[in-house]
């Protein structure tokens, strides 16, 4: 039987962490160096991702890779995950965790920003999985592809909170996507689960905090927003060999606000 450090533990492993510059996914990033993997992150700013890969070796001594990715480009995607495997070999973690947003009314939403965010939120996921999963299947290697979704993706916001029906389109697509892969392919091994953040301070959500900080707080049990390494503890469990019976599942990190 394997210890619980043992359960946690992701020495050996190369992990590609999309948007990983700032934010959630720097975060998740930070969770899975200190774990022991081999870390990539990837974004459009790669001078992001490339002060985020220095920390990361720096503090926690991990190999680390920074990458220039547009998640919504299948060249890019494939050069990216090209580049990880001949700098620190085959991936077997995925977090899709790039994304975007665009505030508008719903009945004044454009078709551009619409189709923005769901290529960027959904078709990225499906891109970056489909490159990681195919060649996880080709070398019949496991391996475990998190989605960051988002409590928008379950349940409606009031448009005094959220006005953004595209990003919540593509998350509840994001947590379709999760289900169904995690279906055709776990009799490769693959386990594919999603996390689903409430409000966590953001670049992406600093105008609505900004607006609206409190009627968020007031409306979640524990009476705030979430910190600074919140998510990064269930990121860490989906991606490790503790959640080894775990797949097809969406894990609500919001402070009880999916439950009241």
């Amino acid at each position: 039987m394997r210890t619980v450090r043992e359960l946690f533990d992701l020495s050996g492993r190369v992990a590609l962490v999309t948007g990983g510059g700032r934010g959630l996914g720097e975060q998740i990033a930070r969770g899975l160096a200190q774990a022991g993997a081999a870390v990539a992150v990837g974004s459009r700013s790669e001078e992001a991702c490339a002060e985020v890969a220095r920390e990361l070796a720096q503090e926690y001594g991990a190999r680390t890779l920074a990458l220039k990715l547009d998640v919504s480009s299948e060249e890019d995607v494939r050069a990216a995950v090209d580049r990880v495997e001949a700098e620190l070999g085959p991936v077997d973690l995925l977090v899709n965790n790039s994304g975007t947003s665009w505030g508008a009314p719903a009945a004044e939403m454009p078709l551009e920003a619409w189709h923005k965010v769901m290529d960027v939120n959904a078709t990225g996921a499906f891109l970056c999985s489909r490159e990681v999963g195919k060649r996880l299947i080709a070398r019949g290697a496991s391996g475990a592809i998190l989605n960051v979704a988002s409590i928008a993706g379950l349940r409606g916001s009031p448009p005094e909170v959220l006005d953004a029906v595209g990003y919540a389109a593509s998350k509840g697509a994001v947590i379709a996507i999760t289900r169904d892969l995690a279906v055709k392919w776990a009799r490769h091994g693959i386990r594919v689960n999603a996390v689903a953040p409430g409000f966590f301070p953001t670049k992406m959500t600093k105008v609505v905090l900004e607006r609206a900080e409190k009627l968020v707080a007031r409306n979640i049990p524990l009476g705030r927003t979430g910190g600074d390494d919140e998510l990064m503890g269930a990121a860490l469990f989906l991606l490790s060999p503790a959640a080894g019976y775990v797949t097809g599942q969406v894990l609500a990190v919001d402070g009880g606000l999916t439950a009241a």
